[in-house]
């Protein structure tokens, strides 16, 4: 019997299997796929694209190699820790080690200052953030209806939200004119649309830290979206996965400080749930260590079913747990890690600044908000993928488009700098001056050209790069050692 090869795929396959829910043919991913199609390395490759589109946190490994040395018994893959090997390897309760929660449930307290306490009991395991915004959708809403979000807003939530859930994303426009601060406003408004058009919402998603702009929500403003959901009857999940990376003033405030504010604020604590993992504070990833925080008991005992799907190995576990449990080098490990960030930022804004590259004024993720706007042919989101494309084929640098994180003005990128070592930033640090240099220069000769007047030096550029361009890169181009954190053995799918 013979099986046609030629059947459309649509026909035997599900909607899910087939749709583009996934959100891979965005231009975010597409940044991606051309560093991994050629990668930086500082000798093999030294012309490569160099990876600014990932937010990983690769700043203080040393410190969590040097605690994994001194700590062979936390791995039960060590003689020290072959004791453990059959009681780790057997455990199958969905509610995870104890130990474990508590030792989460405590590394979340002091990451906020030990002004708020968690209770382990809460803590619901999940496969990294992504399994745990999916996992509160599907406790929350059902298909077609709507989570309200403040753009600009990370990409992937649109994978992570939407595609299996059939959940709708629908933004609240921000811009910036207040540094893309959320107003009840803009909150207002979104909601008043959705009423219109008969779409049900049933949250509010918010990120905080944010992701992309690298910025922390103030008390007053957090009091406003409780008071807001809290009035509308909707749910709030608080993606709080950068609450670490917070590294100068002011503090990171989470939501659950908020609610006790009972003097201060009315609130409905069933509606609050907070999403959280260890991928960006604790550089880890390849762990898959997604939380589901909620202050809903029926949530919580939902998404522990759900959990069965998505668990984190309990060998993950059993590691992550004693180092948590280590309150010395949690103490140590944070403090170096907000030093560190300072710096690494601080190196990047006041090399763009020299350059008359303005970025938002941020103090917390693995990255930050960059304005080009200046250098735009026009103020459209043309013009900015063509922009976007120069510094991808031409400067090999990813950086993400703000197009690409629903940004409601063209001109910003999202760049990422926790991911390297520090030659590589050099290199990239180059690599943009030589460009807006060069840029600029190619600007103001055809300004004179047609002796017209200079409103903006840069923008009227056609943004094309000669070949000059490229042989002033190879010429410049210096081989040097790489770190062994360096970026490019970060593969496509470590995605955030």
């Amino acid at each position: 019997m013979e099986f046609s090869s030629s059947r459309n795929p649509q026909q035997i396959l599900s909607k899910i299997a087939t749709n583009d829910g996934h959100g891979e043919n965005s231009s975010y991913f597409d940044g991606w796929k051309a560093y991994d199609s050629d990668p930086y390395h500082p000798i093999n490759n030294p012309n490569g694209v160099i990876q600014m589109g990932l937010a990983e946190n690769q700043m203080c490994f040393d410190l969590i190699e040097d605690w994994v040395l001194s700590h062979p018994e936390a791995s039960i893959c060590t003689p020290e820790g072959v004791k453990n090997l059959m009681q780790t390897a057997i455990f199958q309760d969905y509610h995870g080690l104890p130990k474990f929660r508590t030792a989460v449930a405590r590394f979340m307290e002091k990451v906020r200052g030990d002004r708020v306490k968690f209770d382990p009991n809460r803590i619901v395991m999940s496969g990294g953030a992504t399994g745990a915004h999916e996992t509160l959708a599907f406790c929350i809403a059902d298909p077609g209806d709507a989570f309200l979000v403040p753009t600009p807003y990370y990409p992937a939530y649109d994978r992570d939200l939407r595609w299996r859930t059939g959940l709708k994303l629908l933004p609240i426009v921000c811009d910036s004119s207040n540094g893309f601060k959320v107003t009840m406003e803009a909150m207002e408004d979104a909601y008043e649309k959705a009423q219109e058009a008969n779409i049900r919402v049933k949250g509010f998603l918010l990120n905080n830290p944010s992701n992309p702009l690298g910025t922390v929500l103030d008390r007053e403003t957090l009091r406003d979206i409780v008071k807001f959901i809290n009035d509308k009857n909707i749910h709030l999940i608080c993606d709080e996965i950068y609450s670490a990376t917070v590294f100068s003033q002011p503090d990171f405030i989470s939501i659950s400080e908020i609610i006790e504010e009972e003097h201060e604020i009315q609130c409905n604590k069933d509606l609050i749930h907070i999403g959280y993992s260890l991928s960006k504070d604790l550089g880890f990833p390849g762990f898959r260590v997604g939380i589901v925080y909620s202050y809903n008991d029926a949530v919580v005992s939902c998404a522990r079913k759900m959990s069965s799907f998505g668990l984190v190995s309990t060998q993950t576990q059993h590691l992550v747990a004693s180092m948590l449990s280590d309150e010395e080098f949690v103490d140590k490990f944070l403090a170096k890690s907000s030093e560190r960030l300072a710096e690494r930022h601080g190196t990047f804004t006041r090399g763009l600044a020299q350059l008359d590259i303005g970025t938002l004024k941020g103090n917390a993720g693995l990255y930050f908000w960059m304005d080009l706007k200046k250098l735009l042919r026009e103020p459209t989101v043309e013009a900015e993928m063509e922009l976007w494309r120069i510094i991808i084929h031409e400067v090999k640098l990813n950086v993400s488009p703000g197009s690409s994180f629903h940004c409601s003005e063209p001109g910003w990128f999202r760049v990422c700098f926790a991911n390297m070592d520090d030659e590589t930033m050099r290199v990239a640090l180059r690599r943009i001056q030589k460009f807006v240099i060069f840029h600029c220069k190619g600007s103001d000769s055809s300004a004179a050209a047609a002796t017209t007047p200079k409103k903006n030096h840069c923008r009227n550029s056609k943004l094309k790069l000669s070949l000059s361009f490229r042989r002033l890169e190879d010429r410049m181009a210096q081989h040097h050692i790489m770190s062994p954190h360096s970026p490019m053995a970060s593969p496509l799918v470590r995605a955030t």
